[in-house]
C-alpha cells in the first residue's frame, strides 16, 4: 500500500508542474502545454516516486538514470521537473523559448539535464537503446535508462526497429513510457485509446507490458517498482488524457501546440486549486560505481604492400582494428553487412565492442547517439546509399553534440553490376549539408588507414566514404593526412589544368595526366581527400597557377565535390567544369560505368582537350585572352 503522505506531495508537486507548463508557454505565446498536462503524473511519479536514481548536481555522473524525451514536444514538462527538483529556478523557467535560454522549444543538450536533442519523432528509444547497450555491455553498470513516448510517434518504422533490437539484446534496463492520450496534432491517432492493441504489438516483439491508469499515482508507482525486477525490455503503456487537470482543454482535439491566452491562463490556474511554489520533489541518488577504465596504448603501425591494390572499405576495418588500443572508446556498429564494410575485421578482433544491427538503420543511428552521449566512439558502418534511410536521425545527431564516424561503403557506380539501388550517388551532398560535418574520401589504403585514425581524434560527426574496388596504393606508409588537407600529386610549371579528384576518380585523373604527358599537355592533379573542409587555400593555388579546374567525383554533381570547389573558388574568376555522375546509372562492369558516365581516364582527357581547343579559339578571337 502507498504511503499516503507521499501520495500527497505527488499530487502538490503535479498542480505545481501543471502550473508551470501552462505559466510558461501562455508567456512564451508558443508551446505544447497539453500534451505536457498529460504526462504529468507519469513522470512526476517515475523522478519522485523512487525509481528514478539522479544525482542533479552531477548530471554527468555515470551512474545516474536517463530520461529521453522522445516526445520531446512535451519540454515545459521535462523543464518543470527539473523545477520541481530544485535543479531549475522559476526565474529561469521564465525564459523558455527565448533567444538566448537553453530551454528552448524542444529539449537540446544546451539544457544540461538533456540526455540528446529530441523533437524529431520516432528518435528516442532508439538513442535509449543506446544508452541501455553501453550500460549493460561496455560500462556494466546499473544504471537504467527511461524513455517518454508519445501515441502518434508510434506510427514511426524507427520505434519498431528499436523496440525489436532491445529484445534481441535483452536489455532489462530499457523502459518505454508510451503517452496514450489519443490525440495527435490534427486529431485522433492511429489506435486511439486501445492499449491492449499497444500491448500485444509491443508483447510480441519479447517485452514486458504493464497497461495501467497514467494518472493514477498507486498504478503509476507500482508499474515502475515492477520494471525494475524485469528480465526484459519494459513497456509501460499508460491511458492518459490530453489537456489532463483543465476542464475547456481535457481531450479536446484542436489544442496541439496551442498555448493559452492570458485570461484563459487565469481560468486554469483557478481550476488547479492552491498552488504550493515551495513543494520540492526529491531524486533518488544512484549508487557510486565507476566504469571499468580502459587505458590508452599506442597504437601499432599499419602496413600495406606498396604492390599489393586493396579496397578502401577493407582498409578501413584493418585501421579501426589498428587504432582501437589507442582510442578504447570505439565501438563499431553494423548493419549486416560488415562482410562488405570492413567491420568484420573489428569484430573479429573485438567482438565485446561490436554491435550487430542488422538491417535497421534508423535504430543503427539512434543507438549510436546513446552511446555518443554515454562518451563512447561509435564508427556506425554501412552502404553509402543505405544512410539515406536515416538521414533525420544523422541531422539530429549533431543538434546532441554526438561523437559519431559514419562509414560508408560501396560508394558510386564503380561498385559494378549490383546496380543503381546499391550505388551512393548522393551521400556526399547529404554528410556535407549536416552543420559542421567533416566529408572524408580517401583514395587507397595508407590514406584510408591515416584518416580513419584522424577522424577518431576528431570530436564531432565525421563521414568517411569508401569503396568497393581495388585501388592500388598510391601513399608511402608514413604519409601524414589532415582533415582540410589535400595531396598535390602531379605538377609542373608548365601545368595548363587542374584536375581534382578523390576515391576511385582520382586513380582515373592519375592515368589521364600520363596518357596526356605523352602527348606534350601537363596537367595538375589534386587529391581533394577532404571534400569538407575543403583544402581552399591549396586550391585557389593551383587554379590560379593553372588557370583551369576540372574536378571529376564518382557521384552525381548536385551537392557533390565540384559544387564544393565551384563554391571555394566562385571570387577567383578561374572557370571550374564538373564531371560528374548525369546519366541514370545501370548494371555493368566498373570500366563500362565509369567510361558511360564519363568520369573515366579517357573522359578527362577529352574533357582537358575540348577546354585546351577552346581556350586555344578563344585567344585567337580575342586578343589578349590566351592566359
Amino acid at each position: 500500500m502507498q504511503d499516503r503522505a507521499k501520495l500527497e506531495n505527488l499530487e502538490k508537486i503535479s498542480r505545481l508542474i501543471r502550473y508551470h507548463c501552462l505559466a510558461m508557454t501562455t508567456r512564451a505565446g508558443s508551446g505544447h502545454p497539453t500534451s505536457s498536462l498529460s504526462a504529468t503524473e507519469l513522470m512526476a511519479g517515475l523522478l519522485f516516486g523512487g525509481a528514478f536514481r539522479y544525482d542533479p548536481d552531477h548530471p554527468d555522473s555515470p551512474n545516474n538514470d536517463r530520461l529521453i524525451f522522445s516526445k520531446g514536444h512535451a519540454s515545459p514538462l521535462f523543464y518543470a521537473l527539473w523545477a520541481v527538483a530544485g535543479a531549475v529556478s522559476e526565474e529561469e523557467l521564465t525564459t523558455y523559448r527565448k533567444f538566448d535560454s537553453p530551454l528552448e522549444g524542444h529539449p537540446t543538450v544546451a539544457f544540461r539535464y538533456t540526455e540528446a536533442a529530441t523533437g524529431s519523432l520516432g528518435q528516442g528509444l532508439s538513442i535509449g537503446v543506446g544508452t541501455a547497450l553501453n550500460a549493460k555491455y561496455l560500462d556494466k553498470l546499473p544504471y537504467r535508462t527511461y524513455v517518454l513516448l508519445g501515441d502518434s510517434e508510434m506510427a514511426e518504422g524507427s520505434q519498431w526497429e528499436s523496440i525489436q533490437i532491445a529484445a534481441h539484446y535483452k536489455l532489462d534496463n530499457l523502459v518505454g513510457v508510451i503517452d496514450v492520450n489519443r490525440l495527435g496534432q490534427r486529431g485522433e491517432t492511429m489506435l486511439g485509446s486501445d492499449l491492449d492493441a499497444y500491448a500485444a504489438r509491443v508483447g510480441a516483439f519479447g517485452w514486458k507490458t504493464i497497461v495501467m491508469d497514467g494518472h493514477s499515482y498507486p498504478q503509476i508507482l507500482d508499474a515502475f517498482e515492477k520494471a525494475l525486477g524485469a528480465e526484459e525490455p519494459v513497456m509501460i503503456i499508460a491511458r492518459t488524457i490530453k489537456g489532463k487537470g483543465i476542464s475547456f482543454l481535457e481531450d479536446k482535439n484542436g489544442w496541439h501546440g496551442k498555448p493559452l491566452e492570458k485570461d484563459e491562463f487565469e481560468k486554469a490556474v483557478k481550476e488547479l486549486g492552491e498552488i504550493d511554489h515551495s513543494v520540492r520533489g526529491k531524486i533518488s541518488l544512484p549508487v557510486q560505481l565507476q566504469p571499468e577504465a580502459i587505458e590508452p596504448r599506442k597504437a601499432a603501425e599499419s602496413h600495406f604492400p606498396a604492390d599489393k591494390p586493396l579496397a578502401t572499405r577493407k582498409a578501413y576495418g584493418k585501421a579501426l582494428t589498428r587504432i582501437y588500443p589507442q582510442f578504447p572508446g570505439i565501438v563499431s556498429l553494423d548493419g549486416e553487412v560488415s562482410n562488405s564494410t570492413g567491420a568484420e575485421t573489428f569484430k573479429a578482433r573485438y567482438p565485446d565492442r561490436f554491435f550487430e544491427m542488422f538491417i535497421a538503420e534508423q535504430n543503427m543511428v539512434g543507438a549510436a547517439i546513446g552511446l555518443a552521449r554515454s562518451g563512447k566512439i561509435p564508427f556506425v558502418s554501412t552502404f553509402a546509399a543505405f544512410f539515406s534511410r536515416a538521414c533525420d536521425q544523422i541531422r539530429m545527431s549533431r543538434y546532441s553534440d554526438a561523437n559519431i564516424k559514419f562509414v560508408g561503403s560501396h560508394a558510386g557506380v564503380s561498385i559494378g553490376q549490383d546496380g543503381p539501388s546499391q550505388m551512393g550517388l548522393e551521400d556526399i551532398a547529404m554528410f556535407r549539408a549536416i552543420f559542421n560535418s567533416v566529408v572524408l574520401y580517401p583514395c587507397d589504403a595508407v590514406s584510408t588507414d591515416a584518416l580513419v585514425e584522424k577522424a577518431a581524434a576528431h570530436r564531432g560527426l565525421v563521414y568517411i566514404r569508401t569503396t568497393r574496388m581495388d585501388t592500388p596504393i598510391l601513399y608511402a606508409p608514413k604519409e601524414r593526412f589532415e582533415i582540410g588537407g589535400s595531396k598535390v600529386l602531379r605538377k609542373s610549371e608548365a601545368d595548363v589544368a587542374t584536375v581534382a579528384a578523390a576515391g576511385v576518380t582520382l586513380h582515373e585523373a592519375l592515368r589521364a595526366c600520363d596518357e596526356l604527358k605523352k602527348e606534350g599537355i601537363a596537367i595538375r592533379v589534386m587529391d581533394l581527400y577532404s571534400v569538407k573542409p575543403l583544402d581552399e587555400a591549396a586550391l585557389l593555388d593551383a587554379a590560379k597557377a593553372t588557370g583551369l579546374v576540372i574536378t571529376v567525383e564518382d557521384h552525381f554533381p548536385e551537392g557533390g565535390i565540384g559544387e564544393a570547389v565551384r563554391s571555394a573558388l566562385w571570387s577567383s574568376g578561374v572557370p571550374v567544369y564538373s564531371l560528374a555522375v548525369r546519366k541514370e546509372p545501370k548494371s555493368g562492369l566498373p570500366r563500362e560505368l565509369l567510361d558511360f558516365e564519363e568520369i573515366s581516364r579517357k573522359a578527362i582527357v577529352a574533357k582537358v582537350k575540348e577546354l585546351l581547343w577552346k581556350r586555344k579559339r578563344q585567344a585567337l578571337d580575342v586578343p589578349g585572352s590566351w592566359r
